[in-house]
């Protein structure tokens, strides 16, 4: 049997390794979430804007929103159409995230998928994602 003292030492250990980790988390997602408030108004929403900008001059109409911490690009046909980017803090690594909402019928499909680190970002992967993503609005 192991004495008691060990135990404890094991145990202290690794609450203050469990404690130091969570504070690193939480220093990286501040840094995140002032990364991305740059992105957001410098790249991201312009962006967005642009892109609403050329569909609507093909005849797809779209509009921008910015709900708090996020920019969305929405179909003005249906509500639950829309593309959005959001600031995922709930990993060990803070990313951006691409998320998808299209309504087929009564259904409606929503796709998530990791677009990169907020302070790397720039117009290029954003424009890549929104075309990607574009596609299955624009096929109609």
């Amino acid at each position: 049997m192991m004495e008691i003292a060990d135990v404890r030492k094991r145990i202290l250990s690794t609450i203050e390794r469990a404690r130091q980790r969570a504070a690193e988390r939480r220093t990286r997602a501040d840094e995140a979430a002032r990364a991305y408030s740059t992105f957001l108004e410098g790249t991201a929403t312009p962006l967005f804007r642009q892109v609403a900008n050329v569909l609507r001059a093909e005849g797809h109409h779209f509009s921008v929103s910015t709900p708090s911490g996020s920019v969305r690009l929405m179909s003005d046909r249906t509500a639950e159409d829309y593309i959005e980017l959001l600031l995922d803090t709930t990993g060990d690594a803070p990313h951006v995230t691409g998320h998808t909402s299209r309504s087929r019928g009564r259904r409606v499909i929503e796709t998530e998928r990791a677009i990169g680190d907020p302070a790397r970002l720039d117009e290029n992967a954003v424009l890549d994602f929104l075309t990607k993503e574009l596609e299955a609005f624009v096929d109609r």
